[in-house]
């Protein structure tokens, strides 16, 4: 099997409008990212239900707007608009959880998770035109590569989110809440405010991890 061509490192400007050829596409893809609502992730929400991958990236997007204002030089659009993508490579296969991804990385250092996502994202977006495909496919990659402003907050949110739902949900027997304490922590060690609501996560873990004792 032929490996996928790499991605552009970064995004290019706007897309042109899509013209109305464009719109079967459009649907085509749409139809496909309803993905993104049928799986789910492993955590649970307060109700007891898997928390859809959908809504993992609703919430990311709404804590990075909220952030947005407390972090001096970042796009808000911009920002966004990776918040909105980052998780779209798992709209064909799921999310594969922290857990795992360690586990498997153990035992095979070169399997890295963003390899298949990578694939997936672009048979996706393979309906769209070939602008669409590069902007959307440059904003994943801006966000795996985490090298811009917009980018690492995005990683830092995504971990916050994740620390939250996992405090908030109602959660198995015998779920992991230590493996957090140590979750995407190069990620949340700034600026300022992300790491001060890291601290008050890693507080809620702790009392979630002795079982709800303060």
């Amino acid at each position: 099997m032929t490996a996928p061509p790499p991605l552009p490192p970064l995004p290019p400007p706007l897309p042109p409008p899509l013209a109305e050829s464009d719109l079967d596409g459009l649907l085509a893809f749409l139809t496909a990212a309803e993905g993104l609502k049928t799986h789910v992730r492993s955590a649970h929400l307060s109700d007891g239900r898997a928390e859809g991958v959908a809504a993992h990236t609703w919430r990311v997007a709404l804590l990075a707007l909220l952030l947005a204002p407390s972090v001096p030089g970042v796009d808000l659009g911009r920002l966004l608009a990776i918040c909105l993508v980052h998780d779209l490579g798992e709209a064909l296969a799921g999310d594969v959880p922290a857990p795992e991804q360690a586990r498997r990385l153990a035992a095979d250092p070169g399997a890295a998770k963003a390899d298949a996502e990578r694939a997936d994202l672009l048979a996706l977006l393979g309906p769209l035109p070939a602008a669409t495909r590069d902007y959307v496919a440059g904003l994943w990659e801006e966000y795996e590569g985490a090298a811009t402003p917009e980018a690492r907050l995005a990683k830092a949110v995504d971990k916050l989110e994740t620390l939250l739902q996992h405090v908030q949900g109602q959660n198995p027997p015998g779920f992991d809440y230590r493996f957090n304490l140590g979750y995407g922590r190069r990620y949340t060690e700034e600026p300022d405010v992300v790491r001060a609501l890291r601290a008050r996560l890693d507080a809620a873990t702790e009392v979630r991890a002795r079982g709800g004792q303060e």
